[in-house]
């Protein structure tokens, strides 16, 4: 087995939206209710990498996951805390492929500069509570009925992890260009890899 963490392209965009295609139209686990297309998925990732990380993971050759970070709230004094998501192929689960793309994410936010991860998940869904559970987080709370999804009203449970104690004088945390062009950027995704399993 091959594998590799990296940050995603454009290019990466119509394999994203395989592996999401199915969690908008057929699960509650996404609010969104129109599956976005290809081209707009690529926009998104541009967008992201402007200030955040959006991570693909491979698998011999085959884009097995996705994770990406993403502002929690607009307004400058939310910006040490920022959200979280990972999407996994279904080919894939069940092999720490989640884990792998979560640890780096979560490291990589951290060198960042970045002092909070908050992971918002739909409700039920066992599955992510765990891995957000076995990665550190602790739950905060569940806004009741908060979203329509999948002819049901949902509610949204929060878990946050904290990354790093959060400093007295906060520096902005830096755009994932500049911590990429570091020597030490790609070892960093490369050691979340010890977490797939074969």
């Amino acid at each position: 087995m091959t594998a590799l963490i990296r940050l995603a392209t454009a290019a990466d965009a119509a394999a994203i939206h395989q592996i999401y295609q199915p969690i908008v139209r057929d699960t509650h686990i996404s609010f969104e209710q129109t599956v976005p297309a290809i081209s707009e998925i690529a926009a998104r990732i541009k967008k992201t990498l402007r200030q955040y990380p959006w991570l693909v993971c491979e698998v011999d050759g085959q884009l097995a996951g996705y994770a990406y970070a993403s502002a929690f709230r607009a307004r400058v004094a939310y910006q040490w805390t920022a959200e979280t998501t990972v999407y996994i192929h279904t080919g894939f689960q069940r092999r720490g492929v989640s884990r792998a793309l979560y640890s780096a994410l979560l490291a990589v936010l951290r060198e960042q500069g970045y002092c909070s991860a908050v992971g918002v998940i739909a409700l039920p869904n066992d599955g992510s509570i765990r891995a957000h559970e076995s990665l550190g987080f602790r739950k905060i709370g569940v806004f009741k009925n908060v979203g329509y999804k999948a002819g049901d009203w949902r509610d949204t449970g929060w878990w946050q992890l904290e990354l790093r104690p959060p400093p007295k004088s906060p520096r902005a945390p830096r755009p994932i260009t500049e911590l990429a062009r570091e020597d030490q950027f790609d070892a960093l995704l490369q050691s979340a890899l010890q977490h797939i399993k074969d």
